[in-house]
């Protein structure tokens, strides 16, 4: 998609506009935001989003002109009781309803038809009775964000025009081919599915940012056996159910993005590593947001099209 990056006006510079891939990564997706920001604020504007999973939901958000204001939400996520927007549930072929946390993020952002968005906006998702992709560019906004976000056995499906629909990262875990066609300068794709890198990539915490004591501990005493929480000092812990799942789902994820780029190759590709975090820890988010910026922030300084301050 690499068209001239713009054309002059006396001394200006029209805008080069981004056609931009969210990848799928749970809280990992989080890091989108930081990306988002610094392609913003280093002169780019999007023109089109496609998602899966958590790219969807941030995506989307973003699509809404709202990314800001659920920025500010997730950030503070460490200082309440996450366990309130998990809705439990032992039936429906998945461990979570979802509805509450599609309830609560409806009404904090609203809710929009992603035809009506200021910008081009598709939400991937899998219909696993038809084994194919979904690309949803019409209807609810939150609603093609629940389908899209329904991890396997952690999340209830969610029904569409009949379809049984699923997580969009099973099949596209980094959306580019919705954008193939979407008419702007570059197609930039953002995957945190990246090889794991070691040291594992932190940011120290703020007082802000910091772990709520007690957090983890309370989580788990719900979920002690489904996700394991690392080690205390004693010998490490066999995973549980929940978390080998995140683990093959990771490493599956990993692999299908790396030959679906490889067969549809972005102008730019912005790759975190993919044990930066776990795909439930949430109240890293200003970490992981900040992560992503800093990885924009290098990978554009390389790439030999990005624009400069100047320009």
């Amino acid at each position: 998609m690499s068209t001239p990056l713009s054309t002059e006006t006396g001394s200006a510079r029209r805008q080069p506009t981004v056609a931009l891939a969210l990848g799928a990564g749970g809280a990992k997706g989080l890091a989108h935001i930081g990306v988002i920001e610094e392609l913003e604020a280093q002169g780019y504007r999007i023109t089109a989003i496609a998602g899966s999973s958590m790219g969807a939901l941030i995506g989307g958000i973003h699509a809404m002109g709202k990314l800001d204001v659920y920025r500010d939400w997730v950030g503070a996520l460490a200082k309440f009781d996450v366990l309130r927007l998990v809705d439990w549930t032992f039936s429906g072929g998945g461990l979570i309803k979802g509805e509450k946390i599609i309830g609560t993020l409806r009404g904090l952002i609203g809710d929009a038809l992603i035809e009506e968005l200021p910008l081009a906006f598709t939400a991937v998702a899998t219909d696993i009775d038809r084994e194919r992709e979904v690309w949803l560019s019409r209807g609810s906004l939150f609603d093609a964000i629940r389908a899209s976000i329904a991890i396997p056995t952690v999340f209830r499906p969610h029904h569409i025009g009949g379809r049984r629909l699923v997580d969009g990262g099973l099949l596209n875990p980094v959306p580019v081919t919705p954008l193939i066609r979407e008419p702007a300068d570059y197609l930039i794709a953002v995957s945190v599915d990246g090889a794991a890198s070691e040291p594992v990539p932190t940011i120290p915490p703020s007082e802000e940012t910091a772990d709520v004591p007690g957090y983890r501990q309370r989580i788990g005493s719900f979920i002690g056996r489904l996700i394991s929480h690392g080690g205390n000092g004693d010998a490490p812990r066999e995973p549980g159910a929940l978390e080998l799942l995140t683990q093959a789902m990771d490493l599956m994820q990993a692999n299908l993005s790396r030959l679906r780029l490889a067969a549809y190759e972005p102008d730019l590709l912005i790759q975190l590593p993919r044990n930066m975090a776990s795909p439930y820890e949430f109240y890293r988010a200003r970490e992981l947001i900040e992560l992503g910026r800093q990885q924009a922030r290098a990978s554009l300084a390389h790439w030999p099209q990005a624009i400069t301050p100047e320009q």
